[in-house]
């Protein structure tokens, strides 16, 4: 039988920008592998992710609210499934290789933390060497999946995932060395603000955190006053500053790109940072502060509970990656079992 794989290689050749990054000019993987006679490299990368462990723990992570009760409410997953799926519109749009920005956008958030950000913090706080989610995205892909044999993705998969990551910095990074090395690596990037903003402020308004009239009207504007609106608003600006640029040029105008900055402020001051909000991380926080500092104490009783998968050296990276990749609901029964009387079985 002929090759798929080569089949659909010459395919991208033939269709895709020339911008984009084709998956037979791959820069390679991390340790050599017989590639897939059906998929090219980047959707077989897509296909490893969706199929890890990691990925299917996203489902139960903060995004913002700690486990909502509410059915609608984002979680870690949603939030990586909306990602994708606006960068996947701006790589068809712009005809750019789709299966490597959705194998970026669906790997981006796999070594974050439980408990969203407020974990990262704690860890960050707590390991001598600092903690960071985007590299710790890395290390998972890398070395943690599969007992420890890791994913062995392609070199712009792990670019892409490593180089997503912003907080209150720039959306689009004036070093070279910040930026993604590829155009779909970049829409990611762009794609993530664009989804967790606008999907962070439908939460807050279904949970009557704010109000629509609270949005800054600069803001309501220029972008739109619905959730919908502000996402197209922000699609096809990005779209019109990529138009017949050489070479491409991915970003938002200077006016989008204030209102979207400001809407990002917005967020920090009147939700992340609201009393509601943040009192449960800081109880959350407390979590992981005393599961890592049981851990560090009792050593062997860390190896029972994590396995071999965590064996590493020095002992406490593998109590981080452990803490790490928990998801909210297996570090609360830990926690519980650890430190919290067990009721007696009578039987």
């Amino acid at each position: 039988m002929k090759s798929i794989r080569k089949m659909l290689e010459e395919r991208e050749k033939k269709f895709l920008s020339p911008f984009a990054q084709l998956s037979s000019a791959t820069r390679g993987r991390l340790k050599e592998e017989r590639e897939c006679d059906i998929r090219p490299a980047f959707q077989h990368d897509r296909d490893k992710i969706i199929h890890s462990k990691s990925f299917r723990r996203l489902k139960h992570k903060t995004q913002v609210f700690l486990t909502p009760s509410g059915d609608h409410y984002r979680t870690r997953l949603t939030h990586t499934l909306e990602v994708s799926q606006i960068a996947r519109t701006l790589a068809k749009a712009l005809n750019l290789n789709e299966d490597l920005t959705e194998a970026i956008a669906l790997g981006h958030d796999l070594g974050h933390t439980p408990f969203g950000h407020a974990g990262e913090e704690i860890l960050k706080e707590i390991y001598p060497e600092g903690f960071h989610h985007a590299a710790q995205s890395l290390r998972v892909v890398d070395l943690l999946e599969k007992d420890g044999q890791g994913l062995n993705l392609t070199f712009e998969v792990r670019d892409g995932i490593r180089k997503h990551s912003k907080g209150r910095g720039d959306v689009i990074p004036e070093e070279p060395d910040d930026l993604p090395c590829t155009n779909e690596g970049k829409l990611v990037r762009i794609a993530d603000i664009i989804a967790y903003i606008n999907h962070d402020i439908d939460d807050a308004l279904r949970a009557g955190l704010i109000k629509a009239e609270d949005i800054p009207r600069e803001c309501r504007r220029r972008l739109g006053k619905t959730h919908g609106q502000r996402i197209d608003s922000m699609v096809r600006d990005i779209l019109e500053q990529a138009e017949d640029s050489e070479p491409l040029q991915i970003g938002l105008s200077e006016g989008v790109l204030e209102a979207t900055v400001k809407l990002r402020d917005f967020l920090y001051e009147r939700v992340y940072d609201l009393p509601e909000v943040h009192e449960d991380f800081i109880k959350s926080a407390k979590i992981i502060r005393e599961l890592y500092a049981f851990f560090q104490e009792r050593k062997e009783e860390f190896r029972k509970e994590a396995g071999e998968a965590f064996a590493t050296e020095p002992v406490e990276r593998g109590i981080l990656d452990f803490i790490a990749g928990m998801t909210d609901r297996y570090a609360f029964k830990l926690y519980e079992k650890i430190f919290l009387p067990q009721p007696w079985l009578i039987i």
